[in-house]
């Protein structure tokens, strides 16, 4: 079922939909639905939601691939979003969704790399958009998970900082 308030809410399921496709929060821990924390990242609120998610990922996810290889990029990507909700769930119970997290992840990743491999200007450019992206996201009205950003930027970083880097 979908819900229809607004041209912001075109194509937005329901809450009821998004429940029963994997929405994660405190419901689903207390319900022992652990792997929502994965399913959530691929949930989305609204037609606009995903098209700015999809759109961001598009500037991350190619340099994570190039840098780390498709499996790790792909371990990258949902570890960081498993991470972000784990420390959203932890913090917050709030029922939550998408892939802002995951991406967050992406750009820590990122920086990671650069990090250790002494790209200062690619690292210093990066601080750049994590800044930008952070500082946007505490300017939105609602809806927004800013512990679940957080949570997947520092779960991307930790994971691309265990991963060795290269195609193989």
């Amino acid at each position: 079922v979908f819900r229809m308030r607004g041209i912001f809410d075109l194509l937005s399921p329901s809450g009821r939909a998004l429940f029963h496709l994997g929405m994660t929060g405190g419901f689903a821990w207390a319900a022992g639905q652990w792997w929502t924390l994965c399913t959530a990242t691929f949930l989305h609120g609204s037609f606009l939601h995903i098209l700015f998610n999809m759109l961001i990922m598009r500037m991350f996810m190619p340099g994570v691939v190039d840098l780390f290889g498709v499996p790790r990029a792909f371990i990258i990507y949902m570890a960081a979003g498993a991470g972000g909700f784990l420390i959203s769930n932890v913090i917050t119970n709030a029922p939550t969704i998408g892939a802002s997290g995951a991406i967050f992840g992406l750009l820590g990743a990122l920086i990671s790399y650069g990090r250790r491999t002494g790209e200062s200007h690619v690292t210093s450019q990066l601080w750049i958009y994590a800044i930008l992206l952070f500082v946007m996201s505490f300017m939105m009205s609602t809806g927004v998970n800013n512990w679940a950003h957080a949570g997947g930027f520092v779960s991307g970083w930790a994971a691309a900082s265990m991963m060795p880097t290269g195609n193989r």
